[in-house]
C-alpha cells in the first residue's frame, strides 16, 4: 500500500515538474506604466476578432486573462 502511494506520488510529481518546465517565457516588452498600448488584434470568446484601435475614442478597454482556466478562448 505504501509502495503504491509512493509510486503514485512520484509519478504525479514528475508530471507536474514536466508541465511547468515546458511553459514558454512571457514576451518581453518595453512598455512602462501609463504608456499607450500598441495596437493589437485578439480573438474573443464569442469567436469574433477585435482590434484595440477599433475602440479608440469610443470606450474604455479592459483586457482580462484567466490564467490556467483551460478555456479555448
Amino acid at each position: 500500500m505504501i509502495r503504491k502511494s509512493l509510486l503514485l506520488f512520484s509519478f504525479v510529481t514528475i508530471l507536474a515538474v514536466t508541465a511547468f518546465a515546458q511553459q514558454p517565457a512571457p514576451p518581453k516588452t518595453h512598455l512602462k506604466v501609463g504608456q499607450q498600448a500598441p495596437d493589437f488584434t485578439l480573438r474573443a470568446t464569442d469567436g469574433k476578432t477585435y482590434k484595440l484601435s477599433d475602440f479608440k475614442g469610443k470606450k474604455n478597454v479592459v483586457l482580462a486573462a484567466y490564467v490556467l482556466a483551460f478555456t479555448g478562448g
